[in-house]
């Protein structure tokens, strides 16, 4: 294995799927958005993960997304879930057709068997057989018991090879459990409230609902971080929460609004879902991108 905290740690950004009014893929504005990612100036993507809705995709839209991101990843890594599928000969060939999209790495989630440790592991290790790639693990609150402890983590790294994990715990207990146990993979944090501490503590990574919106501000705490300028990245994890704060009600809508505020103008605010944004929600975010532009921190 490599080490990885000089290869798959740092900031992944999470990619969002942009909507025509009838709920269909626009394909063009994601091209678009997937450039605008990278020009925020971080090392990863994530595509096909939780805030791209992927389980209101179908195998083929996911599969073309992860596609699309390759084609425009310019410099960075591009990681994708591949285990949606509902059954294992389906997730089988789930595994071997993402992995030939050409992205960097192959996402698992832990598929409802947070609470099943051994069945896990060997499922885990089953399904890795059909990807050369790394692969990372997914709390995806999405198939729910979805968190593992520390222990399982650790069994997943050694038996499995496993390169990192998305937590979800949303606990520093749940954090350092997984810490004590990761050898060279990298944790990699979803939780803002806990993000500066996880990091003083030995935690690598973010795979964070803001970074679809803001991929900047984790890229300038990381380098704060990462040079010793505890002062400065304690300074920008402050705007990592105002921007956690921004967007937390009427995600993932709140965010695709925060894109087109900043230049993607196809992102509209639209999912899949029934959830839309208000009049005063749209002008509570347009404040906030004012104050963020006025403040060097967005576009």
């Amino acid at each position: 294995m490599k080490k990885l905290e000089e290869n798959y740690c740092g900031i992944y950004s999470l990619m969002l799927t942009p909507y025509f009014e009838d709920k269909s893929i626009d394909f063009d504005t994601y091209e678009v958005y997937t450039e605008w990612q990278v020009s925020q100036g971080v090392e990863h993507l994530f595509a096909v993960c939780g805030s791209s809705e992927m389980s209101e995709l179908t195998l083929e839209e996911r599969l073309k997304l992860a596609r699309l991101t390759v084609k425009h990843k310019g410099e960075t890594t591009v990681v994708a879930t591949a285990n949606m599928e509902k059954d294992m000969p389906s997730q089988i060939e789930e595994v071997k057709r993402m992995s030939d999209t050409g992205v960097d790495g192959i996402v698992f989630t832990t598929k409802g068997m947070g609470d099943r440790e051994d069945e896990l592991v060997e499922y885990i290790g089953n399904l890795k057989q059909y990807t050369s790639l790394p692969v990372f693990m997914y709390e995806f609150p999405g198939a729910r018991p979805h968190l593992i402890s520390g222990n399982v983590y650790g069994r997943l790294v050694k038996e499995c090879g496993i390169y990192g994990i998305k937590d979800t715990t949303c606990t520093i207990e749940g954090i350092q459990e997984k810490l004590d146990q990761k050898g060279d993979s990298c944790v990699i944090q979803a939780n803002m409230p806990f993000l500066f501490e996880a990091f003083k503590r030995g935690s690598r990574g973010v795979m964070a609902t803001p970074t679809s919106c803001g991929g900047a501000f984790f890229q300038r705490f990381y380098e704060a971080f990462i040079s010793g300028d505890l002062q400065l990245a304690e300074q920008r994890y402050n705007e990592i929460i105002l921007l956690d704060n921004a967007i937390d009600s009427g995600f993932n809508n709140s965010a695709k609004y925060l894109v087109q505020l900043q230049g993607v103008t196809g992102m509209r605010p639209i999912n899949r879902g029934p959830n839309s944004l208000s009049s005063a929600r749209l002008e509570s975010l347009r404040s906030f991108h004012n104050w963020c532009v006025a403040n060097d921190l967005m576009k």
